[in-house]
């Protein structure tokens, strides 16, 4: 695997025994010269085959962990990645009462949040019917089917053919959180084949600079909601902090991954929190 350009050779090479033989890393790592049984060993080199290909460890698996979930993926959806804890991170801290999850792909989000959030209404929609049979089937095996209403669409409140204002134009939401796609078209060639050759394109290309979805979507969500979060790519917080400020947000902050790199952008309206919120936000900084 090393010789193929995979990353975490070791890593993955333990994770796929670990499932093929149904031992844990740790009796791996305690008895390295334990005989493998013949038919685990079949399985360990189909996996080892498929890594080979750069098929991703969480497709090969069917499962990826998400904050305290464990969730299964496929192709269908993107592989939910530890920067984008920040945006659960971030409704943790508001509280919201109501809460949309655009772009919900395997459901990740919105179904940490209805964990975690036991009092809050969680919505979760996505433009891809696949991507929503996944988010369906996670919710329903981790019990929270009844936490999260699942929706076709971006917005549940889509602006009409006419390109006129979305109906009932009343905030519906305290708070929006999405990882919609943002993948600059230049920057796809340099990216690894576990992404370009098995992640579904349509969730991660956006255009030219990668903010084509995001200028779409900001003008939109501001009808519906006084909070909107959002994560970004490297180097494209600064023109997301401008894009909410133009749609109304008046105060703008941005959140960085454990590497630094400015990752989520959210911006609040004057009029955040709602009103019978008792639990103010803080004040984001500018």
């Amino acid at each position: 695997m090393r010789a193929a350009g995979v990353e975490t050779p070791r890593l993955d090479a333990e994770l796929l025994l670990a499932e093929a033989t149904g031992w844990e890393r740790a009796r791996l790592a305690a008895d390295p010269e334990a005989g493998i049984p013949a038919a685990a060993a079949r399985r360990f080199g189909e996996m080892v085959r498929r890594r080979l290909r750069r098929e991703p460890v969480a497709y090969i698996l069917g499962r990826k962990g998400f904050r305290s979930l464990e969730l299964a993926v496929d192709r269908r959806v993107l592989i939910p990645r530890p920067e984008t804890e920040l945006l659960v991170e971030l409704a943790l801290e508001l509280r919201p009462r109501r809460v949309l999850d655009m772009g919900t792909g395997s459901g990740a989000i919105a179904l940490a949040m209805a964990e975690e959030l036991p009092g809050c209404a969680v919505t979760a929609s996505d433009t891809s019917p696949a991507a929503l049979e996944v988010a369906r089937a996670n919710a329903g095996r981790l019990g929270l089917a009844g936490r999260v209403e699942l929706v076709a669409g971006s917005l549940p409140l889509e602006a009409s053919d006419g390109g006129g204002e979305a109906p009932d134009c009343g905030l519906r939401f305290d708070l929006i959180v999405a990882n919609l796609p943002y993948v600059a078209e230049p920057e796809w060639s340099r990216l690894e084949p576990e992404v370009t050759e098995w992640e579904p394109r349509e969730a991660l290309l956006a255009g030219p600079d990668g903010l084509d979805v995001l200028r779409t979507v900001i003008p939109v969500a501001a009808s519906v909601s006084p909070a909107l979060a959002l994560e970004v790519g490297a180097g494209q917080a600064p023109t997301v902090s401008e894009l909410l400020l133009e749609a109304g947000f008046s105060r703008v902050e941005t959140r960085a991954d454990l590497a630094g790199i400015p990752r989520v952008v959210w911006g609040q309206m004057a009029t955040y929190p709602p009103k019978n919120e008792s639990k103010s936000p803080g004040s984001p900084r500018r």
